[in-house]
């Protein structure tokens, strides 16, 4: 198996007879897939999501891939080809297509409906072309074929490259319920004729690669919401993902069948719903669904709100809710019924959720309580099921943690693929495929790009770690009027200390370490502002650490006497 290098260097040419497989996002984590292949001059990209901050990214929006390695190569993209609608593969599009705007869009007719409202609030009018299972795409020296496959979405496609080193088969997100809501199978006969026709590099959904067995299907969770609705004294609040279709459909048939109200609340879940609902994805009632406005003077046992914020997002509506930062306040008598998986990483913010909802009277249910959540990844019998069936002669998991990749690896081998044709890699590290043989050649820039406030990459590590530590240990101003002749203080410093609950006197014992420090600038000649305030800063930073064992933001500010 190929593992990450970290001597790893810029890859060589590629052969013209290879095919070049970069991961930019989606490996080493759940979120931000995005996948680039190189074949003869051109590139297609597959998928383009994005990754959800977690609790040491404050302020952080969403992250992005890093299109670094794109940039000087952008009219060599063919194509954009989106396996399904969920965030983490089409959101961030917007932002490689403000790079170069006309770059084809491919997706099945959800797909591109989902996408095409996003961009919208971008202005930005896509060039779209829309697809179906069976069809057939040629985009530059890629042709593309396009397999059905069921997910917690509908219209999930696996794709086919076929190119002159070799074919790639691409699963996507995918699972194999065999009684899926909308009756749509994942097309396990296509798969069988690729095997036959010979699958030289199979992508692999690796995210249930550690659950054995097969993944429970979406019909049998039907009792658990049934009896959520049948239960509840008052409103019932669902949140959800604003793209799980599949999961909204149940929560209609049962409102619709006791009796009860529906409404939508959060931007996204609004314009998605009404999306689905138009295309004829979600099948609603007449008269089912209303505004939330209209809820208001209705009976709360007559009352179902579905909302976003099931992974603990601050700005999502059930957050806000349990913050009482929301029009709709929870209380007794209120159920909440979270129905989507947890998303690891999240456990925290939904905990923190679960019990500020539960504190305002509400009455909590969740995949660790309640049958009401399945997942739309194939587990580890499906994953053996398919690597029988096709029989790939490399393999390269994808979509997953690094615990998920290892797992699906493993599975692979376990079915006769020899350990060196399995390629299990990072972001950014790039698999050539030539004469049939995969094999890792380079790394390329792969790193997270953070949208905060809506600006994109203004954001760093190094000012991520700033808003860290200001919120645990707090932060503290150094004004040193510094006489410029002499290179010592004129006076003693003042120091404005914020979120560290001490008396601001107590750095007066540090200023012998900046005069220390600022002595020794002065026999080195350094009288220059910047590398003075970094002194005086690092001084005040081991001072603080030694003597009191904290580690507040120092901001060093110094004016010339």
């Amino acid at each position: 198996m190929s593992h990450p290098h970290p001597e790893l260097g810029a890859p060589p040419a590629l052969p013209r007879n290879g095919l070049r497989v970069i991961p930019l996002g989606g490996l080493g984590e759940v979120g931000r897939n995005m996948t680039v292949l190189e074949h003869k001059g051109k590139l297609l990209v597959i998928d383009c999501g994005v990754l959800f901050p977690e609790e040491h990214q404050p302020g952080v929006d969403v992250i992005l891939p890093d299109f670094t390695m794109l940039r000087d190569r952008l009219q060599d993209i063919v194509g954009i080809v989106l396996t399904h609608g969920h965030e983490d593969h089409i959101g961030a599009v917007p932002y490689l297509l403000k790079e170069r705007n006309d770059i084809p869009v491919v997706g099945s007719r959800l797909t591109l409906a989902f996408i095409t409202a996003k961009l919208k609030e971008h202005r930005i009018r896509p060039k779209t072309i829309q697809v179906a299972e069976g069809d057939r795409r040629t985009m530059g020296p890629f042709d593309c074929e396009f397999i059905a496959v069921n997910h917690s979405i509908p219209d999930g496609l696996a794709v086919a490259v076929r190119t002159g080193a070799g074919l790639l088969l691409h699963t996507g997100d995918f699972k194999m319920d065999q009684f899926p809501l909308d009756d749509r199978l994942t097309d396990l006969r296509a798969f069988g004729r690729l095997g036959e026709e010979g699958v030289d590099l199979f992508l692999v959904d690796s995210t249930n690669a550690e659950v054995p067995g097969f993944t429970t299907a979406e019909k049998d969770l039907a009792p658990a919401i049934e009896k959520v609705f049948r239960t509840a004294p008052g409103r019932i609040v669902v949140s959800s993902f604003a793209s799980h279709v599949h999961r909204i459909q149940q929560v209609m048939d049962a409102a619709h069948e006791h009796k009860r109200k529906v409404a939508f609340v959060g931007r996204s879940m609004v314009r998605n719903m009404g999306i689905a609902q138009e295309l004829g994805y979600l099948k609603v009632p007449r008269g089912l669904v209303v505004d939330a406005k209209a809820l208001e003077g209705m009976a709360p046992n007559k009352v179902v709100l579905v909302c976003t914020g099931s992974q603990g997002e601050p700005m999502a509506a059930l957050s806000r809710m349990a913050n009482r930062d929301h029009q709709i306040r929870i209380g007794e008598g209120d159920t909440v019924l979270l129905a989507s998986s947890l998303i690891p990483g999240n456990e925290n913010a939904v905990s923190r959720v679960i019990n500020g909802l539960t504190r305002w009277g509400a009455k909590i249910v969740h995949q660790g309580n309640a049958k009401v959540h399945v997942s739309g990844h194939a587990s580890a019998g499906e994953l053996i099921y398919c690597y029988n069936l096709i029989k790939p002669r490399n393999v390269m998991p994808v979509h997953g943690e690094w615990r998920h990749l290892r797992a699906n690896a493993d599975l692979a081998i376990s079915t006769g693929i020899h350990p060196d044709r399995v390629a299990l890699v990072d972001d950014g590290v790039v698999v050539d495929l030539v004469d049939g043989r995969v094999k890792v050649t380079g790394k390329v820039r792969a790193g997270y790009v953070y949208v905060s406030a809506g600006t994109v990459g203004d954001v760093t590590e190094e000012s991520l770690r700033d808003r860290v530590t200001l919120s645990q240990q707090g932060t503290v101003t150094v004004v040193a009027i510094v006489d410029a002749a002499t290179g010592q203080l004129a006076e003693p410093p003042d120091f404005l200390a914020r979120g560290l609950g001490t008396d601001e006197a107590m750095f007066d014992a540090a200023i012998p370490a900046i005069e220390k420090a600022l002595a020794a600038a002065a026999a080195e000649g350094i009288g220059d502002h910047g590398e003075l305030e970094k002194r005086i800063g690092r001084a005040v930073s081991q001072w603080a650490d030694r003597k009191h064992r904290r580690n507040p933001l120092v901001i060093p500010v110094v004016i010339e006497a």
